[in-house]
Protein backbone atom coordinates (compact mmCIF):
# COMPACT_ATOMS: atom_id res chain seq x y z
CA UNK A 1 0.00 0.00 0.00
CA UNK A 2 2.76 2.63 0.58
CA UNK A 3 3.44 2.11 -3.36
CA UNK A 4 -0.02 3.78 -3.43
CA UNK A 5 1.17 6.96 -2.06
CA UNK A 6 4.47 6.84 -3.69
CA UNK A 7 2.67 6.82 -7.39
CA UNK A 8 -0.06 9.25 -6.00
CA UNK A 9 2.70 11.75 -4.55
CA UNK A 10 4.51 11.24 -7.96
CA UNK A 11 1.64 12.41 -10.13
CA UNK A 12 0.25 15.08 -7.92
CA UNK A 13 -2.71 13.45 -6.78
CA UNK A 14 -2.22 12.66 -3.62
CA UNK A 15 -5.71 13.18 -1.75
CA UNK A 16 -7.40 10.90 1.11
CA UNK A 17 -10.15 9.90 -1.05
CA UNK A 18 -7.49 8.69 -3.96
CA UNK A 19 -5.48 6.99 -1.39
CA UNK A 20 -8.80 5.26 -0.46
CA UNK A 21 -9.79 4.00 -3.60
CA UNK A 22 -5.77 2.84 -3.96
CA UNK A 23 -6.14 1.05 -0.71
CA UNK A 24 -9.30 -0.52 -1.87
CA UNK A 25 -8.36 -1.46 -5.36
CA UNK A 26 -5.30 -3.25 -3.72
CA UNK A 27 -7.49 -5.45 -1.37
CA UNK A 28 -10.05 -6.02 -4.28
CA UNK A 29 -6.98 -7.47 -5.83
CA UNK A 30 -6.48 -9.51 -2.46
CA UNK A 31 -9.83 -10.97 -2.48
CA UNK A 32 -9.61 -12.05 -5.99
CA UNK A 33 -6.48 -13.86 -5.65
CA UNK A 34 -7.91 -15.44 -2.46
CA UNK A 35 -10.72 -16.22 -4.12
CA UNK A 36 -9.37 -18.38 -6.47
CA UNK A 37 -6.29 -19.64 -5.60
CA UNK A 38 -6.90 -20.56 -1.65
CA UNK A 39 -6.85 -22.40 -0.21
CA UNK A 40 -4.15 -24.71 -1.69
CA UNK A 41 -2.79 -27.67 -1.07
CA UNK A 42 0.03 -29.09 -3.30
CA UNK A 43 1.58 -32.39 -3.12
CA UNK A 44 4.69 -33.56 -5.41
CA UNK A 45 7.21 -36.22 -5.02
CA UNK A 46 7.16 -39.58 -4.94
CA UNK A 47 4.11 -40.04 -2.92
CA UNK A 48 1.67 -37.68 -4.81
CA UNK A 49 -0.99 -38.79 -6.40
CA UNK A 50 -1.43 -38.20 -10.08
CA UNK A 51 -3.55 -35.36 -11.04
CA UNK A 52 -6.98 -35.70 -10.73
CA UNK A 53 -8.17 -34.54 -13.93
CA UNK A 54 -11.87 -34.80 -13.21
CA UNK A 55 -10.91 -31.29 -11.65
CA UNK A 56 -10.34 -29.90 -15.39
CA UNK A 57 -13.77 -28.66 -17.30
CA UNK A 58 -13.39 -28.37 -21.11
CA UNK A 59 -16.99 -28.55 -22.20
CA UNK A 60 -18.63 -25.69 -21.99
CA UNK A 61 -22.35 -25.48 -20.54
CA UNK A 62 -22.95 -29.89 -20.09
CA UNK A 63 -20.98 -29.30 -16.93
CA UNK A 64 -21.44 -26.09 -15.47
CA UNK A 65 -21.81 -25.26 -11.64
CA UNK A 66 -24.05 -22.87 -11.65
CA UNK A 67 -23.28 -21.79 -7.74
CA UNK A 68 -19.48 -20.82 -9.46
CA UNK A 69 -20.82 -19.27 -12.20
CA UNK A 70 -22.60 -16.70 -10.68
CA UNK A 71 -20.05 -16.30 -7.96
CA UNK A 72 -17.21 -15.90 -10.68
CA UNK A 73 -19.45 -13.09 -12.14
CA UNK A 74 -20.07 -11.76 -8.96
CA UNK A 75 -16.44 -11.19 -8.37
CA UNK A 76 -15.61 -9.50 -11.36
CA UNK A 77 -18.80 -7.00 -11.19
CA UNK A 78 -16.23 -4.17 -9.19
CA UNK A 79 -13.11 -4.44 -12.56
CA UNK A 80 -14.46 -2.15 -14.28
CA UNK A 81 -14.76 0.75 -11.89
CA UNK A 82 -11.67 -0.50 -10.84
CA UNK A 83 -10.48 0.02 -14.07
CA UNK A 84 -12.04 3.80 -14.43
CA UNK A 85 -10.77 4.75 -10.89
CA UNK A 86 -7.82 3.47 -10.81
CA UNK A 87 -6.51 3.31 -14.49
CA UNK A 88 -9.04 6.09 -16.44
CA UNK A 89 -10.15 3.38 -18.50
CA UNK A 90 -13.88 3.45 -20.12
CA UNK A 91 -13.99 2.02 -22.90
CA UNK A 92 -16.65 -1.44 -23.15
CA UNK A 93 -13.87 -3.49 -25.14
CA UNK A 94 -11.05 -2.86 -23.11
CA UNK A 95 -12.85 -3.86 -19.80
CA UNK A 96 -14.65 -6.70 -21.26
CA UNK A 97 -10.73 -7.77 -22.58
CA UNK A 98 -9.20 -7.20 -19.33
CA UNK A 99 -12.20 -9.40 -17.19
CA UNK A 100 -11.83 -12.05 -20.09
CA UNK A 101 -7.70 -11.42 -19.79
CA UNK A 102 -7.80 -12.29 -15.91
CA UNK A 103 -9.88 -15.25 -16.01
CA UNK A 104 -7.83 -16.64 -18.32
CA UNK A 105 -5.14 -15.64 -16.55
CA UNK A 106 -6.17 -17.24 -13.24
CA UNK A 107 -7.93 -20.77 -14.92
CA UNK A 108 -4.67 -21.48 -16.75
CA UNK A 109 -2.73 -20.69 -13.09
CA UNK A 110 -5.12 -23.24 -11.60
CA UNK A 111 -4.64 -25.79 -14.27
CA UNK A 112 -0.94 -25.54 -14.04
CA UNK A 113 -1.27 -26.09 -10.40
CA UNK A 114 -3.36 -28.95 -10.60
CA UNK A 115 -1.58 -30.94 -12.94
CA UNK A 116 1.99 -30.50 -12.26
CA UNK A 117 1.44 -30.18 -8.20
CA UNK A 118 -1.70 -31.74 -7.41
CA UNK A 119 -3.39 -28.28 -6.57
CA UNK A 120 -7.18 -28.39 -5.72
CA UNK A 121 -8.59 -26.48 -6.82
CA UNK A 122 -11.16 -26.45 -10.72
CA UNK A 123 -9.86 -25.21 -14.17
CA UNK A 124 -13.24 -24.50 -15.71
CA UNK A 125 -13.61 -22.87 -18.99
CA UNK A 126 -16.99 -21.27 -17.54
CA UNK A 127 -15.23 -19.13 -14.97
CA UNK A 128 -13.33 -17.54 -18.30
CA UNK A 129 -17.38 -16.87 -19.44
CA UNK A 130 -18.38 -15.61 -16.22
CA UNK A 131 -15.20 -13.45 -15.34
CA UNK A 132 -15.99 -11.39 -18.59
CA UNK A 133 -19.62 -11.47 -18.18
CA UNK A 134 -19.13 -10.20 -14.58
CA UNK A 135 -16.96 -7.00 -16.26
CA UNK A 136 -19.27 -6.60 -18.70
CA UNK A 137 -21.90 -6.37 -16.49
CA UNK A 138 -19.99 -4.34 -14.10
CA UNK A 139 -19.28 -1.58 -16.72
CA UNK A 140 -23.29 -1.64 -17.96
CA UNK A 141 -23.79 -0.83 -14.27
CA UNK A 142 -21.05 1.71 -13.69
CA UNK A 143 -22.07 3.38 -16.32
CA UNK A 144 -25.39 3.52 -15.63
CA UNK A 145 -25.00 4.60 -12.36
CA UNK A 146 -23.10 7.39 -13.98
CA UNK A 147 -26.13 9.21 -15.48
CA UNK A 148 -26.65 10.75 -11.50
CA UNK A 149 -24.87 13.33 -10.93
CA UNK A 150 -24.02 13.10 -7.62
CA UNK A 151 -22.86 9.45 -8.06
CA UNK A 152 -20.66 11.08 -11.31
CA UNK A 153 -19.72 13.79 -8.66
CA UNK A 154 -18.45 11.17 -5.93
CA UNK A 155 -16.62 8.79 -8.79
CA UNK A 156 -14.92 11.52 -11.38
CA UNK A 157 -13.12 13.18 -7.95
CA UNK A 158 -11.54 9.21 -7.21
CA UNK A 159 -9.97 8.93 -10.37
CA UNK A 160 -6.50 8.77 -10.74
CA UNK A 161 -4.25 9.71 -13.68
CA UNK A 162 -5.44 10.62 -17.13
CA UNK A 163 -8.93 9.30 -18.59
CA UNK A 164 -8.21 6.96 -21.21
CA UNK A 165 -10.22 6.55 -24.30
CA UNK A 166 -10.91 4.44 -27.21
CA UNK A 167 -13.14 3.96 -30.07
CA UNK A 168 -16.37 6.13 -30.46
CA UNK A 169 -15.81 7.60 -26.89
CA UNK A 170 -12.29 8.74 -27.61
CA UNK A 171 -11.64 12.75 -28.12
CA UNK A 172 -9.33 13.94 -30.92
CA UNK A 173 -6.49 13.97 -28.07
CA UNK A 174 -6.28 12.62 -24.81
CA UNK A 175 -6.90 14.86 -21.76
Amino acid sequence: MVVSLVVLHRRGELTPLRVIVFWLAGWYAVAVVGATLLPMSLAWGPGAAPPDVSRILWVPILDMRKRDFVLNTLMTVPLATVLYVVFGVRDWGRVVRTGFLLGLVIELTQLTLLLTLNGLRWADVHDVVSNTFGAAFGYVLLWRLMRFARFRRVVESCVCGRIVRTGRDAPATAR
